[in-house]
């Protein structure tokens, strides 16, 4: 089985607090703040590397992003996937969704035949959940969201749990498809000392716009049909009370206070 996981760096949850945002550019200021892999993304590589360890075959890690998203690569293939690819280019920079989902999807059909690709169903900086749907109408595959759990039902075909709101919806598919997963799919493995060993002695291979023929008109910014116009900062200006007395006295005047307010 050939499998293809989508990963992305992204600002550590953490440390989001921190963020500020560009006026003039309209950009997230990240300078100062640690970068990580997109934590569903670990859900989809662990995912992918069970697929592999139970039906045998290869997995491949895909990132775009600068030099720096080597890292995420690194912990990739310190987890045991076979093979990374990073989308390294300066005209990929200020891509919106679509514009990720094109390089992507030429440096998919660039690895030949896949069965199966998966990406976590969204990241923690954009949270649309768009790039996975994107990618699997540019490979032309299906493809099914809020993933958490896959069960083979044949050589060919998948029943795949999907998450909705009051339950659930089991799906079956032929390979291949797109699956995007949720955190509930699986506990993912941490990186061994041997897993990070072997890491270091693997190539992460570095391909730009031109390796996987990817056009002026469908990358970068110029690419990218949605565009950031105008932010602002919500402020919001609460009114505060400071109640005194014993806690039956506050009690009682936090009572009449919500009554006077009609919430009670």
């Amino acid at each position: 089985m050939n499998i293809v996981v989508c990963i992305k760096q992204t600002p550590d949850p953490e440390h989001f607090s921190k963020i500020t945002i560009d006026p003039t550019r309209g950009t997230i200021q990240r300078e100062g703040i640690p970068s990580v892999i997109n934590p569903l993304d670990r859900h989809a590589l662990e995912e992918g590397l069970r697929l592999r360890e139970k039906f045998s075959g290869k997995v491949t890690a895909i990132s775009m992003g600068p030099p720096q998203a080597r890292e995420v690569l690194e912990l990739a293939l310190a987890m045991g996937v076979d093979e990374a690819i990073l989308l390294c280019d300066k005209a990929f920079a200020g891509a919106d969704t679509l514009a990720t989902a094109y390089p992507l999807a030429g440096a998919i059909k660039k690895c030949g035949t896949i069965d199966l690709v998966i990406c976590g169903n969204m990241s923690v900086d954009g949270a649309t959940g768009q790039v996975g749907p994107q990618l699997a109408e540019l490979l032309d595959i299906p493809h099914i969201t809020f993933v958490s759990n896959v069960e083979f039902r044949g050589r060919r075909s998948l029943v795949v749990k999907r998450e909705l709101e009051y339950g659930y919806l089991k799906t079956e598919v032929e390979l291949p498809v797109l699956l995007c997963v949720v955190k509930s799919i699986n506990e993912y493995r941490l990186p061994t000392v041997i897993g990070i060993m072997e890491a270091m002695r693997k190539e992460i291979k570095t391909w730009a716009a031109c390796d996987i023929e990817a056009t002026s008109e469908t990358i970068g910014l110029a690419g990218s049909p949605t565009v950031v116009t105008n932010i602002y900062e919500r402020k919001v200006e609460r009114k505060r009370e400071i109640l005194k007395g014993t806690p039956e006295e506050m009690a009682r005047q936090t009572a009449a206070k919500l009554h006077e307010l009609g919430v009670l």
